[in-house]
């Protein structure tokens, strides 16, 4: 494979992810490609879908449908320890992750 061809191949692809809960289809058939050196934003109403992707991607929540590929292999991501194993990391907004500690902690 060329240089060229690794700096075209995306670093992470979603094709067709889809998550249900009860009858709630929270995401549906959702692809996505970032390829190296891109910068991209996830933007949406409440209830998109936004949170559920990324949690997906962190290992926290299983799809229901799609792929998941990183560096063209598709990816296996079962939870957080799979995730970090590819190099995925979230870092959650909950402010009550670690109450016993302080902001300087």
């Amino acid at each position: 494979m060329s240089d060229d061809d690794v700096r075209d191949m995306p670093l992470l692809a979603l094709r067709g992810v889809s998550k249900r809960f009860d009858g709630v289809l929270a995401l549906d058939g959702v692809s996505f490609e970032l390829r190296r050196g891109e910068i991209h934003a996830l933007l949406g109403e409440n209830g998109a879908g936004k949170s559920t992707l990324i949690k997906i991607l962190g290992g926290v929540l299983r799809p229901d449908a799609g792929e998941i590929v990183v560096d063209g292999d598709t990816a296996v991501i079962r939870n957080v320890a799979d995730a970090d194993a590819l190099g995925i990391r979230v870092i959650h907004q909950e402010l009550s992750l670690a109450p016993n500690l302080t902001i300087a902690e």
